[in-house]
């Protein structure tokens, strides 16, 4: 890309363009999420723990489903998103189900410009670093904003997935980070036949790059799982082999979909 503002501009703009499409669908279900219903995954909440009376930093959150899900657990959750649109409605959404989670719009590269204190957890998951060109600058804010001895849980899908073309039938792109990934799509994979269409800027991240940006922040590993399956129906061509848990058919359970890191600030 051209420069910083460039990729910035044009995934805040893709971003803003599925918010209300997203809202609507049937794959965030916000009718029962503002019932009461959780939106997080077994994945996260087991490695996440009692997070009651914990602060919480959440980079990445969309309209703040996740992030008001930790609130409702007992956290005081800021959650950080690029998106003008996302953000707005989070804070409606926050507002109308009593609970304080807190929003900031923000690149995330640029959040020391408009946040200043530590947190007990740094949270991230699903379809985030793919966003983010730089995973050293990434992992120097986790450490930032991170109090000793502060808890990093991060859940992602597998680069693995993202070496595929949408339909699983082939490899269509490398495994590692050779640049970014400039394309257009049709729908989004909240709704497939929704009626949008917008240009992103992608990057693909290789397990290593992941784990060594960390690494080199200080951060301690301690433990990295991989999973079978994907808690989400986002992807082409997938069946449901238990209750959230789904599989490219062609494929079963042959490829990683989901990993998932538990670290912690050395110091």
């Amino acid at each position: 890309m051209n420069s910083d503002n460039n990729y910035i501009n044009i995934n805040k703009n893709s971003w803003n363009n599925k918010t209300e499409i997203h809202i609507k669908s049937a794959f965030y279900n916000l009718d029962d999420f503002l019932k009461g219903k959780n939106s997080l995954n077994d994945i996260e909440l087991k490695l996440l723990g009692n997070i009651e009376h914990k602060k919480i930093l959440h980079l990445q959150c969309h309209f703040g489903q996740d992030s008001i899900s930790l609130s409702r657990l007992g956290a005081d959750v800021t959650g950080i998103d690029l998106s003008d649109k996302a953000i707005e409605n989070a804070i409606q959404i926050a507002a109308t189900t009593n609970t304080n989670t807190k929003f900031i719009c923000c690149n995330i590269y640029d959040l020391p410009n408009f946040l200043d204190e530590q947190f007990d957890i740094v949270f991230t998951s699903y379809g985030t670093i793919g966003w983010l060109p730089d995973l050293d600058k990434w992992a120097n804010i986790i450490t930032k904003y991170l109090k000793p001895q502060g808890q990093f849980v991060f859940v992602e899908f597998h680069p693995v997935v993202w070496m595929f073309d949408d339909n699983f039938e082939k490899i269509h792109y490398n495994y590692f980070n050779t640049g970014a990934i400039v394309e257009t799509e049709n729908g989004t994979y909240a709704d497939k036949n929704a009626h949008i269409t917008q240009t992103y800027v992608m990057w693909n991240h290789s397990i290593s790059e992941v784990l060594n940006s960390l690494i080199k922040h200080g951060l301690t590993i301690q433990s990295f799982d991989e999973y079978d399956y994907s808690p989400y129906n986002c992807f082409n061509k997938t069946i449901e082999v238990a209750p959230n848990k789904f599989n490219i058919a062609h494929l079963s359970n042959k490829i990683p979909m989901v990993y998932a890191i538990n670290a912690y600030k050395a110091n």
